[in-house]
């Protein structure tokens, strides 16, 4: 959600975001001649040891140093580790240990396996003088990574590490960004700096930082990179005749600490990360119904009419959300008292319980500084907050409430704060006794701008705590008249405890990064604040939202502790997904940015391990049309997180005010809902191995050329094709099918992909073009139901869609649908096609919970038996024609087989 100003006034504080494209100019990288930074002298390396699984070095600068954006460091480590036969660890640090890394309280590194070089997948190289490496793959000796083009600059504020890509390459990942999903090959830039960022901006950066890109070199492979450093930074793809194609890390501070993953496909890759960056958090199965927010529903009662209205629609809800609309005066932790009083909000939640339905919350980290504040006044007695340089007082910014001071998530007592605050204020008997708890604005958001930020009457105070709360859906925003924070100076850091360098510039660095809004510290925290143990915002900056994601995360565990928690965060990090989901932001209502939401899916859900991903459906700024939110209704019933989320600026867009929206949302939320235990299974086997459940379609069909550039596609778990219709006023789309064999979702009907474009026509606004592969097995609920508590007393049928050797397989996890520790056991199932016999084996644990949940298997249905081959038209009639039903029933209890 997005600060708004409350008036003309305030202008000189923030700029006014709610409008839609006022926005700085990004700054262009800083520039100098070429011929000045490429005539740094790198370095030489010496002292080289080896063992069978690792490689050490001391670098040397090789020449005056250049000092381009800051003072070249003159001696170097080089640590190289063949920790796995797939996995690669490369580091370039200093060697007084100074330099900030990421530190490992906040994310531990993998621990190699001291695999043996010889047996590895990738081999590493060293050039001594002048310094460089290459990475090179041990089966067909291609160089995946080739440092030599330029050397090697590693200076106090800026480091610059350049490798040679091929030609034309197919380059993904990098987020999180709103571009292409294969990303641009010229003059391009990835900048990682995590930002408040409205309209989600194309060419920007974004709510996230995730370094890491897939490079996909079809029948030869693919490989990842990965680098671990949460520095602001530019990454450059571009290429020219001199020095062909390359991409280049600049970094504003950190090391250089890369990892490889060898693949060899896309998939292997996508594993293999995520044994970096930790396996993503197993969620809840209701999290995987249909979700309804809107920022603006003015009291209790509203919030209780939406959910009656989806009710009288016949459109199942499953999950009803409040924005800060609900908060007393915008501050965490509190109910406006008039509007949202404790005793209704009980009511709300009591009667969505009981009718087996959830609710969810909003926090924001800022908190308002005022002393009759509870939630402030223990955090203050604790010293959880962000202190101004001099340790005098505390470091205080602008949100929602007004004035706010920030969490310092490096504190000790921090987290045994919020955890008290969360068992407090979301007590089950006392307070809101939420599902799910969504965490926002934690870039974090600071609308006072920047350290330039104007001091004094710069528009209204906050509301004193005695007077009628505003709800307007406008912040309380502006400095109270006496607000007069210390000026912030950087505080020197320890040495050799990796804090970071003493004496840099930590607000404006000489490199500048193309963050979107200008200097670093716009609109965020100053980066020149130190946290507890003496890093620095500057260096940490893009942990700050992951560290209060993962924070809400523990709180809601200590809740619950024998639940999974689901925590929706803004801001993320690489391996935020080990703990918590993610949503894209403020987007628009609008074409553009319905079809780019496909491609960021694909990049957290497949490539960046944070599967538990989607976009505000219909868009969250702008009014959307009833043609755009039909179709966007049904395209987000196949995200992996489901929500129809609008501004308060906004026109409401809840699926039952237009016949033609609620129509498309019956039927998708129906198909969802049938189709939920086949994703949730995809759900499962992503927390256990990595295994993507979205893939795009180079991941199932990586020698297939034409599919590497595909971003209006997508596989929904391993099986099912997706393929939407992007185009405005269009009842019609070009769809690529592979050279195989699929079955239509909807008819049956076998569909032999030619590896070519297909038109699709008279595609009606309640339906979405759906295929099966062949080879697959699915589990579908017979029916679907109201809240997916009731789904999971419909029994199931299996799809058997055979490949072209006549077989297909398939996969159903059941569990209880919430609990950590499966305490009922589980089933988990594989189902096999020879042709003629069908068979299943696996655990069948899962004997119906609590409710008596259904495990039972009415029928199966056998596809492409008795079709016409070839003609297309004598496919067109009814689905006995195009199957053959072998009816049940059986249990899940234990294995079943049948022949046919």
């Amino acid at each position: 959600m997005f600060l708004a100003l409350v008036a003309s006034a305030t202008a000189a504080i923030a700029i006014p975001l709610a409008r839609a494209g006022v926005h700085r100019s990004p700054l262009s990288p800083t520039r100098i001649q070429s011929s000045s930074i490429n005539t740094c002298p790198g370095y030489t390396a010496s002292n080289i040891v080896k063992t069978d699984s690792t490689l050490s070095a001391d670098l040397k600068l090789a020449g005056t140093a250049c000092n381009v954006y800051g003072t070249d460091l003159v001696d170097l480590k080089l640590l190289v580790e063949y920790q796995t036969n797939d996995r690669l660890h490369v580091k370039i640090y200093d060697a007084g240990l100074n330099v900030y890394q990421v530190p490992e309280s906040f994310m531990p590194r993998p621990q190699s396996q001291n695999a043996e070089s010889s047996g590895a997948a990738i081999q590493f190289s060293v050039v001594e003088s002048p310094f460089s490496f290459t990475v090179t793959r041990t089966g067909t000796n291609e160089v995946l990574f080739d440092t030599s083009g330029v050397p090697l600059i590693f200076e106090s504020q800026y480091v610059r590490l350049r490798t040679k890509l091929p030609a034309s390459p197919n380059i993904y990942g990098l987020g999180e960004h709103s571009d292409s999903f294969r990303l641009p090959t010229t003059n391009y830039v990835r900048t990682m700096w995590n930002s408040e960022s409205p309209f989600i901006p194309r060419n920007s950066n974004l709510y996230g930082s995730h370094p890491m890109y897939f490079d996909h070199r079809g029948n030869a492979g693919t490989h990842g990179v990965f680098l671990w450093n949460s520095n602001g930074m530019d990454i450059k793809i571009d290429n020219n005749p001199t020095d062909g194609q390359y991409l280049e890390y600049n970094t504003i501070g950190g090391v250089i600490d890369l990892y490889f993953m060898a693949g060899p496909g896309p998939v292997d890759v996508s594993k293999q990360y995520a044994e970096v960056v930790g396996l993503p958090a197993m969620m809840p199965y209701w999290a995987f119904g249909f979700h309804q927010c809107k920022y603006g529903y003015y009291d209790v009662l509203m919030v209780a009419e939406v959910v009656a209205n989806y009710s009288n629609a016949g459109i199942p809800l499953e999950t009803m959300w409040t924005d800060i609309n609900y908060m007393d005066g915008r501050k965490d932790f509190t109910v406006d008292p008039d509007r949202f009083p404790m005793h209704k909000m009980q009511e709300l939640v009591t009667t969505l319980h009981n009718r087996d339905q959830h609710y969810v919350l909003i926090l924001d980290p800022g908190i308002h500084p005022a002393p009759n504040y509870p939630t402030y006044s223990r955090g203050e007695a604790q010293g959880v907050f962000l202190k101004n340089s001099t340790q005098n007082g505390e470091y205080e910014g602008v949100g929602w409430p007004g004035v706010i001071s920030f969490p310092d998530w490096f504190a000790p007592n921090t987290q045994q704060w919020l955890t008290n605050e969360f068992q407090t204020f979301f007590n089950p008997t006392t307070g809101i006794d939420i599902d799910a708890v969504w965490v926002d604005m934690n870039e974090a958001s600071n609308n006072c701008g920047g350290p330039g930020c104007p001091i004094g009457d710069n528009g209204n105070p906050p509301a004193p705590s005695t007077s009628p709360r505003p709800n307007t859906g406008r912040p309380i925003n502006g400095f109270p008249p006496d607000f007069n924070p210390p000026k912030s100076k950087p505080k020197r850091q320890s040495s050799g405890i990796m804090t970071g360098l003493p004496g840099r510039d930590l607000l404006n660095p000489p490199y500048h990064i193309a963050n979107h809004w200008g200097t670093l510290s716009d609109f965020t925290i100053w980066t020149d604040i130190i946290n507890t143990g003496g890093t620095a915002q500057y260096d940490t900056h893009n942990l700050y939202g992951t560290m209060h994601a993962h924070a809400a995360h523990a709180a809601m565990l200590a809740r619950r502790p024998t639940q999974r928690p689901m925590v929706l965060t803004r801001s993320t990090f690489a391996g935020a997904g080990a703990k918590v989901a993610h949503w894209f932001g403020d987007n628009d209502s609008n074409w553009s940015d319905y079809r780019i939401s496909i491609a960021q899916m694909l990049a957290f859900a497949s490539m960046l391990q944070m599967p538990m991903v989607g976009s505000d459906v219909c868009g969250f700024n702008g009014n959307t049309t009833p043609d755009l939110c039909a179709r966007w209704a049904f395209l987000g019933a196949f995200y992996p997180f489901y929500r129809n989320h609008a501004d308060t600026s906004s026109l409401p867009q809840e699926f039952y005010l237009w016949p033609l929206v609620a129509d498309a949302a019956k039927n998708a939320i129906a198909t969802r809902y049938k189709l939920l235990d086949y994703i949730y299974t995809a759900m499962y086997r992503q927390s256990e191995t990595g295994t993507p459940l979205i893939n795009p379609l180079f991941f199932v069909y990586p020698n297939d050329a034409q599919t590497f550039g595909i971003d209006l596609q997508f596989f929904y778990g391993p099986s099912l094709l997706v393929s939407p219709v992007t185009v405005e006023n269009s009842t019609s789309v070009d769809i690529y099918l592979p050279d195989d064999i699929f079955y239509d979702f909807w008819t049956w009907a076998p569909v032999q992909g030619q590896g070519s474009y297909t038109t699709l026509n008279d595609i009606d606004y309640n339906t979405i073009p759906l295929h099966i592969r062949g080879g697959s097995i699915i589990p579908v609920r017979n029916a679907s139901a109201n809240t997916t508590t009731a789904l999971r007393q419909e029994s199931f049928y299996l799809i058997i869609a055979p490949g072209r050797d006549g077989t297909a397989r398939g996969e159903l996890y059941i569990d209880d649908g919430e609990s950590i520790v499966q305490e009922g056991g589980v089933t988990d199932v594989v189902f096999t096609w020879d042709g003629s016999n069908f068979e299943t084996q696996g655990d069948f644990g899962f004997g119906g919970g609590k409710r008596g949940e259904s495990i039972v298997v009415e029928k199966v249905v056998v596809l492409g038996q008795g079709e016409v081959a070839g003609d297309s038209d004598k496919a067109v009639g009814s689905r006995e024609k195009r199957a053959v039903t072998v009816q049940g029933p059986w249990g899940l209890g234990g294995g079943f087989r049948f022949r046919l």
